[in-house]
């Protein structure tokens, strides 16, 4: 009987133990201990990482609303569209910027009218001053009088460029971009100041010679030009190496240097505050003719001052403007000389032309 009962509870244990569910092993358990823990683990380090980028967008709030200038924001009233998705192309037109001018209307104006004064009065005072000094200007050699001139265009240049400099550089900081004159990168596709005076040079002379044909063929008339100038200045052109160095200075490095800087540094820079630098560029164009007081010549004027401006425009270097009126002015200059020099007759030649 006891037999019978120990053997039905060991049968009985048997079957309950063998349809239990099997425990695991001591490898099994292991791998699951660790892979528990690597997921623990993993969820501390993401906790931790959201906790830190959490801070930080914190402190980039504070900074921000700081003000503090090392964080740069977009401010979509100062740029356009335009010139965002160009900057995001890789493309930048810096020919459609404008300069950041530090001065007012008050101080272009009263610039403006101090230079133009100081350019009156020098000629006045030196007109004067000649025959204290004991010159007769009837009496003077060809070479003589090339030197006076010489003088009489640098004290201007001297004396304008002062007076324009002397306003101005009261307003500091001012920014790199004025009155900017930079040999640095004379071939640079977008700002090189050589390559683009070549290229605003082949493109005056075109479009100077299309208005002159244009003019003819309007008002059946040739357009005047600058023959009257060049012929009061034959007995000086190529008469000697001194006369023809004093002339090329004078129209090839004083003058382009002082009206360049007078209507493109100073004036076409300045009308960029208030209108588009094409506008103020072709405001600047006509300003420019109009200082020449030669009515005939406003149409080239005009379209060599266009020329002019954009090339500066473009280079932000007055260098670049400056290259272009030297050659236009000194390049007849030069080469009047040189057929003079060959035996050609170059009062004949002007007058045919």
């Amino acid at each position: 009987m006891v037999s019978t009962i120990l053997t039905s509870l060991a049968q009985s244990s048997l079957y309950s133990f063998s349809d239990s569910p099997k425990l695991p092993s001591s490898k099994t358990l292991a791998k699951q201990t660790h892979a528990l823990l690597l997921q623990r683990h993993c969820n501390f380090s993401h906790c931790l990482a959201n906790g830190v980028l959490r801070l930080h967008s914190a402190r980039l709030n504070r900074v921000s609303r700081r003000g503090l200038s090392s964080i740069c924001f977009y401010d979509a009233k100062e740029k356009s569209d335009g010139t965002l998705q160009g900057k995001e192309n890789g493309l930048n037109w810096p020919i459609l910027e404008r300069w950041d001018v530090p001065w007012e209307w008050q101080t272009v104006s009263l610039t403006s009218l101090a230079c133009g004064l100081s350019f009156v009065l020098t000629g006045l005072v030196e007109a004067a001053a000649v025959p204290y000094l004991g010159l007769q200007i009837g009496e003077l050699s060809l070479d003589e009088r090339a030197e006076i001139l010489f003088v009489d265009q640098t004290i201007t240049t001297a004396v304008v460029l002062g007076v324009l400099y002397g306003l101005t550089n009261t307003f500091q900081p001012r920014p790199n971009d004025l009155f900017r004159y930079d040999l640095r990168e004379p071939f640079n596709l977008q700002k090189g100041w050589l390559l683009w005076a070549g290229i605003g040079l082949v493109g005056a002379i075109i479009a100077v010679a299309l208005t002159g044909v244009a003019m003819s063929f309007f008002s059946g008339e040739t357009p005047q030009r600058e023959t009257d100038a060049l012929v009061r200045l034959l007995p000086l052109i190529g008469s000697s190496s001194i006369s023809t160095a004093c002339l090329v200075g004078i129209t090839g490095v004083l003058a382009p240097i002082l009206e360049e800087t007078l209507f493109r540094g100073f004036f076409m820079v300045s009308l960029t505050k208030w209108v588009p630098t094409p506008v103020s560029v072709l405001i600047s164009a006509a300003v420019f003719a109009l200082a020449h007081l030669t009515p005939g010549e406003f149409p080239q004027l005009f379209v060599l001052g266009t020329a002019l401006g954009f090339s500066y425009a473009q280079t932000r270097n007055l260098l670049a403007p400056i290259t272009i009126h030297a050659l236009w002015n000194s390049g007849v200059i030069v080469l009047l000389t040189f057929l003079q020099l060959q035996g050609y007759d170059i009062k004949e030649l002007l007058q045919a032309s």
